[in-house]
């Protein structure tokens, strides 16, 4: 008699992986830890199912939560294995998914848990914690906008002002990209008054002082960068227009322009190992004084006076295509056609015209001339009008550009000056310019969490706290990335080596700076297929590519996660 076999087969991919990074992490423990569960709650823990639903999100970049039960069930020896726990797909309904979003919302839970995470991954992976950047970011989404509700209309980063929305501060981790504290808040809060609340938790979350904070110019209040003094620990911000007038801005570089004042070249080393010339400036220091809580607070604060190469050539680009356009409105006044306007008053022409240029911004820049012309038109008679003579005026403006104001103008762009507090050993004028030059950094965090690996925007969730427990979920898997990508730039760069086969198109292609994107793609296509007998069954895996066995020993991880999956196993009852 000839016995009947069954075969399925199971995609793994990145699963092994994922799971075994976080548990090198040790999330599970610390999400059971610090958001309990009530005793109605059955099967897998809180703390598995977020782990295993993290592994969906960052294998798939999909957080929908009605398509991982589906996702489970066609892993579930996978997942059993690789977690040594009975999984099951109703383990991730709906439902299931829907209480851990409402679980993470709690801002007390949260926050204990986030600083224990903080302390730990610090531990783990021996990360020197030295300098913490800021910003924030708006999430558009189709919640429902009531009066004290999260979801608000408000000035939208990602140009979606039809949708509310919310605001996410993220404080995260040179060089890493690590996010250490999310604060999520209502969509139409101003970014300003976020940056100390996010500061106090970094410094209470770490348990140490003697930080640099690096910040846009909206970090750059006096509050907050007196109480960051205060604290003992540094800051790095440009500072606003409105904290450096034109007159100030004219005294900074008074003694440059006279020749009195010598500049100070900062280079970027490139990739090929050249250095290319950025930035030039100088510093200056300020006497600082602010009135909080009673008390005064002083201190001495460096001003660097920087002139950013690109940042002047963007902007005197700027100001040519704005001269370009102000010509060319203004000369536009003179055109005739039907349905224009015909000035025949020269006050009221050149009080257009200055708004043009005012428009533009390009005032002082461009030389009016109005002239008026009056002539005298002979209308011979017509049928019983007589023939007369009509007086005609006309009034035109014509443009010259002051290239001497032009030229003054262009020695005054592109610079901007920045403010710290920091006593400048360890942080010299070029290191203060490169160390704000990466603000690219937290821009890739935020890429990477509405882009296409986290897909946080929109959000198809109604609820507020369902919202912000979506966004501290993704933070999660941020730090996973992040880690990740960590790891495995940090050992190549001890060996010196560089990583080989990660780009389809170009199989011999060589990095040194792997996206944790990249690594985890060199993962698809894994499969594990079950040969079904009468009371076992035969697991057998594609075999790791040699690129694939590279990546784990890069990451400290044994290939047993994926090797485990294989060989004969009871037949479920």
């Amino acid at each position: 008699m000839t016995e009947k076999l069954t075969i399925s087969n199971e995609r793994v991919d990145d699963v092994p992986l994922l799971l075994a990074q976080m548990h090198k992490m040790g999330l599970r423990p610390l999400l059971d830890k610090h958001f309990p569960t009530h005793g109605n709650w059955l099967g897998l823990s809180l703390g598995w199912v977020t782990v295993i639903w993290l592994t969906h999100i960052l294998s798939l970049g999909d957080h929908r939560l009605n398509h991982v039960e589906r996702w489970a069930n066609r892993r579930l020896h996978t997942l059993s294995t690789s977690t040594g726990q009975e999984v099951e797909g109703l383990d991730f309904s709906d439902d299931r998914l829907s209480d851990i979003l409402w679980a993470l919302s709690s801002d007390r839970n949260w926050g204990e848990f986030e600083s224990e995470l903080n302390g730990q991954l610090v531990r783990v992976y021996n990360l020197r914690a030295s300098r913490v950047r800021l910003d924030a970011t708006t999430a558009s989404g189709y919640g429902s906008v009531t009066e004290d509700g999260l979801f608000q209309f408000g000035h939208s980063k990602a140009h979606r002002p039809d949708l509310p929305q919310v605001k996410v501060m993220l404080s995260t981790l040179d060089p890493l990209g690590m996010p250490l504290v999310t604060e999520v808040v209502s969509g139409e809060k101003a970014d300003d008054p976020l940056y100390r609340p996010s500061i106090e938790r970094v410094r209470a979350s770490l348990g140490i002082t003697g930080l640099l904070y690096v910040g846009d110019c909206k970090m750059a209040s006096m509050e907050t960068r007196a109480s960051i003094h205060q604290a003992g620990d540094f800051y790095l911000t440009p500072l606003p227009a409105t904290q450096v007038s034109s007159e100030q801005m004219e005294g900074y570089l008074k003694p440059y322009l006279s020749g009195a004042q010598k500049l100070t070249d900062v280079y970027r080393t490139q990739e090929d190992g050249k250095r290319k010339l950025v930035a030039r400036g100088y510093e200056t220091q300020q006497k600082m004084s602010v009135v909080m809580e009673g008390k005064e607070i002083t201190w001495t604060e460096r001003r660097l006076v920087v002139y950013s190469l690109s940042y002047a050539e963007a902007s005197k680009a700027g100001l040519n295509a704005r001269l370009s356009n102000a010509e060319a409105a203004i000369n536009e006044l003179n055109g005739r056609g039907r349905g224009k306007k015909r000035f025949k008053e020269l006050e009221s022409l050149e009080q257009t015209a200055e708004q043009i240029l005012d428009r533009h911004g390009v005032q002082g820049l461009i030389q009016l001339s109005c002239d008026k012309r009056v002539s005298q038109k002979h209308v011979r008679r017509y049928g019983n009008t007589p023939a007369r003579t009509v007086e005609t005026i006309e009034v035109s403006v014509r443009v010259t550009r002051d290239e001497e104001a032009i030229e003054a103008a262009g020695q005054r762009l592109g610079w901007r000056v920045y403010a710290t507090n920091h006593p400048g050993k360890g942080l010299s004028l070029g290191e203060a310019v490169m160390a704000y030059r990466h603000e690219f950094i937290i821009e890739r965090a935020f890429g990477r969490l509405k882009g296409k690996h986290l897909s946080l925007t929109p959000m198809y969730i109604e609820k507020d706290e369902h919202a912000t427990g979506l966004i501290r979920l993704l933070c999660i898997a941020l730090r996973v990335l992040a880690l990740l990508e960590f790891v495995v730039r940090s050992r190549l760069s001890a060996e010196r080596a560089k990583l080989e086969g990660l780009y389809a198109g170009s199989p011999q292609r060589k990095t040194a700076q792997p996206t944790a994107e990249r690594l985890l793609e060199a993962f698809k296509d894994i499969t594990l297929t079950g040969i079904h007998q009468k009371d076992h069954i035969d697991y057998h895996l594609t075999a790791l590519s040699v690129l694939q066995e590279r990546i784990l020993q890069l990451l400290g991880l044994d290939p047993g996660v994926y090797s485990r999956l294989t060989g004969q196993f009871p037949k479920p009852g």
